[in-house]
């Protein structure tokens, strides 16, 4: 029999499950079927050349008329996302790309007949791909090794191609497809997540930039806990090491890259973290680290430092460092990247040069480092800086074999001296990284939160959504720290609440939103953090919300028994391909509506089990709305600009014909449904009744069920029911509870919990 191939080149045209993606596919375009499993999904897109060069650029065909949203990198360190219908609306530098291609008619249920396909250009041997188009509207592939002596005149898996008809599923899939193709990374659902993100944190960056000190993190720690919101890890971020000292123009605002020209002088700590008053044989990290963990319940310490070892590198020659060959290196920028937004931390590496550690010695300096840090009881490290490596790939090999040397030791380090995983990779978006780490489980999602600049706030959001449909397939999305006490304090908060991710503030010492703080962090100092990246629903995918003028941004993300979709109003800001920076572009955007489904949360049903009916109880955290709701009903929202709601999507759950139950969780946290772990319902019928809660029941009716839950946390916890219940127990303690019949909210209040971590159990009787 004849197999045809869900991929294929027809007549000149790429052909994707029988609809036409691109036209005009030239002849030195290669098209080969993957292999193994998913053999009919995917395929590799490959060229050849005429003549071998270290920079190609082959057209692969046009793109018209069908909706795309694409990551590509708006400069050296950081994606963003754009949509477009056409091929000269791709930008250059870009890393991931999303087709949407319809029938003309639709099919039966709505969604059938789009088919949803994905491009994601690889590395292969030396050479890395990106995508980008042209004014003839054609989809190209830059192919490049950064080193003039390392060249080719073809590559077979350039680009590889993958197809299905639900869009999480098919990017999956597909990064599946080329982690086995290649076997230089490892899929985010294999890797040890580190304990840390779960969590509450502070970091030292926005309280103090590089002037932090050893008095500065004891005073930040102190300050958070006062307020009953105790973090439990840090991160001492930039301006703990040693480094050549340059003088300081007090005129110049603190920014990305203040450090720049700054070469690394020595592994150890400077003399702000001497300054304790301790002896010299106890080192004055460790003594910070010991403070912030007898004194201050910290539970894990993570601190800073660049791939390279400082914005500048390590210093050619500095006393003791000397056997790591540094040599100094002068980078040279990707066209892609030079097309885009220009970087003043590369301008200024670009004139006096960068300390490279030579590539066959830089385990040694990680690990030297690492252990070091070790000795003093840190935990983990957050390596910034990453992607100035791909620049400086002349006369080692190129970019990929730069970049992958340098991962491959800094993992190795980090495996021997850091048994919890401890690193955090940022600045980090290129493909030279991603394809090439095995380990790193958390990457930072997007550019940073910036407390200072009114830009920033809203695509800060948009961009870590849209930048974790593919990151966060390799390892978890971090979104960065947040000020608790700023305008945008509670739109940052409730958006890290259903990312997923880690949650920590950058608060300077006595600036703080306890209220605010007190929605996300629990007594104990954690957090219920959602089970998944969050990710835009699928009717977000190929919307603007930050352009368009008319979407609202809705993420999605699944806790335990529960769903939630997120709703922001993202408009007015974004990255400017004129201007070449994030501006503003419309001062004053309106109010949008837009509307929420219990099917945004695309993996509902798997959550919900076999025997529901589609039918949910919707909590909205801002509004405190509780209602149900019917199978494919959907609930308007109204928001203004830097505003937001957060629905949680209970599945009911029928317990009797007359009886339906669903649990919500801690009405007061953003992440409500969070807390609750785990639901059983045991019928009296079945006898599983326990005979103590069968007692002294409050109404003169007999028990039908028990539902029992392990929930976490503590507060205002509520479930909805359609009966008032008969009784309510807290680890076997009867509770008093309230009960209103116009909606069937019941609520109790659970009591602090003397244990980190601890599960209630929680029995209700219906």
């Amino acid at each position: 029999m004849t197999v045809t191939p869900n991929i294929s080149i027809n007549d000149g045209n790429l052909v994707v499950q029988g609809k036409t993606i691109l036209t005009g596919v030239p002849e030195n375009i290669v098209l080969t079927p993957g292999s193994g499993v998913g053999l009919l999904a995917g395929a590799f897109i490959g060229a050849t050349a005429s003549h071998s060069k270290s920079l190609h650029v082959f057209p692969v065909g046009v793109l018209e008329g069908q909706r795309f949203m694409c990551l590509f990198r708006f400069k050296l360190w950081w994606m963003t996302q754009r949509m477009g219908s056409c091929g000269k609306e791709v930008p250059l530098e870009t890393q991931f790309m999303l087709v949407e291609t319809k029938d003309d008619g639709e099919g039966s249920d709505g969604s059938s007949s789009t088919i949803y396909t994905v491009f994601l250009p690889l590395l292969e041997g030396q050479f890395r791909s990106v995508l980008q188009g042209n004014e003839r509207n054609e989809v190209e592939i830059c192919l490049e090794s950064g080193d003039s002596d390392v060249q080719t005149n073809q590559g077979l898996c350039l680009v590889y191609v993958h197809a299905g008809t639900n869009p999480f599923e098919v990017i999956n899939q597909a990064v599946k497809a080329v982690e086995k193709h290649m076997q230089t990374f490892v899929h985010r659902e294999k890797k040890k997540l580190p304990s840390f993100l779960d969590w509450f944190g502070w970091c030292t960056w926005d309280a103090f930039y590089t002037d932090v000190t050893a008095e500065g993190v004891v005073e930040g720690l102190k300050s958070l806990n006062e307020g009953e919101t105790p973090p439990r890890f840090l991160i001492v971020d930039d301006g703990w090491q040693q480094i050549e000292s340059k003088p300081k123009d007090s005129n110049v605002a603190v920014q990305e890259g203040a450090q720049f020209a700054s070469m690394l002088t020595g592994i150890k700590e400077n003399e702000k973290f001497q300054k304790n008053g301790q002896s010299e044989q106890v080192s004055g990290l460790k003594h910070v680290v010991d403070e912030a963990k007898q004194h201050h319940n910290v539970k894990f310490v993570y601190v800073w430092h660049a791939l390279a070892g400082y914005w500048g590198g390590v210093k050619p020659a500095a006393s003791g460092m000397e056997h790591y060959d540094t040599a100094l290196a002068y980078p040279v920028s990707s066209p892609g990247v030079t097309g885009n937004q220009p970087d003043i931390v590369f301008d200024s590496l670009s004139v006096h040069g960068l300390g490279l550690v030579h590539p066959k010695k830089v385990f040694n300096f990680y690990n030297e480092l690492h252990a070091y840090l070790a000795s003093c009881g840190v935990d983990g490290v957050k390596v910034d800086v990453q992607n100035i490596i791909e620049t400086l790939g002349s006369g080692h090999g190129g970019r990929v074999s730069l970049t992958r040397s340098y991962h491959q030791a800094l993992e190795a380090s980090v495996a021997r001296n850091f048994p919890d995983n401890g690193c955090i990779s940022c600045m980090c978006h290129n493909t030279d990284g991603l394809y090439s780490t095995k380990q790193t489980a958390v990457v930072r999602a997007s550019d940073d939160f910036y407390p200072r600049d009114p830009a920033s706030h809203t695509i800060h959001i948009s961009s870590v959504a849209y930048n974790t449909l593919f990151l966060g397939e390799f390892m978890q999305p971090d979104w960065d720290m947040f000020h608790s006490l700023h305008p945008a304090a509670d739109y940052h908060g409730a958006a890290r609440s259903i990312g997923g991710c880690a949650i920590y503030v950058s608060d300077k010492p006595g600036n703080h939103n306890f209220d605010l703080l007190r929605k996300l962090v629990l007594p104990d100092g954690s957090v219920l953090r959602a089970q998944l990246p969050g990710r835009p629903t699928r009717d977000c995918l190929f919307a603007d919300p930050a352009r368009d003028r008319t979407s609202l941004l809705k993420i999605w993300n699944v806790n335990k028994c529960s769903g939630v979709v997120g709703v922001f109003n993202c408009q007015g800001a974004g990255w400017c391909k004129v201007e070449k920076k994030t501006r503003i572009h419309d001062a004053s955007p309106g109010t949008l509506t837009g509307s929420v489904r219990a099917i945004d949360v695309d993996s509902l049903a798997q959550i919900a089990g076999d025997d529901w009916n589609g039918e949910t109880v919707v909590y909205a955290h801002k509004s405190g709305e509780v209602f149900r709701l019917p199978k494919d009903v959907s609930v308007p929202v109204t928001l203004k600009v830097l505003e937001y709601e957060l629905f949680h999507f209970c599945p009911l759950k029928e317990v009797t014909p007359n009886i339906s139950f669903a649990p919500i969780g801690l009405l007061d946290m953003f992440n409500s449904s969070g807390a609750v772990e785990h639901v059983v319902i045991h019928l009296a019928s079945d006898g599983e009744v326990s005979s103590e809660l069968t007692t002294s029941l409050s109404e003169n009716r007999s028990s039908t069920a028990t539902i029992t839950m392990k929930t976490r946390g503590c507060g205002r916890f509520g479930a909805y029911s359609s009966q008032r219940p008969l009784k309510c127990t807290v680890d076997r303690v009867e509770t008093d509870f309230e009960y209103d019949p116009a909606t069937g909210l019941l609520t109790f209040t659970i009591p602090i919990p003397k244990e980190d971590m601890y599960k209630w159990l929680v029995e209700i009787q219906v």
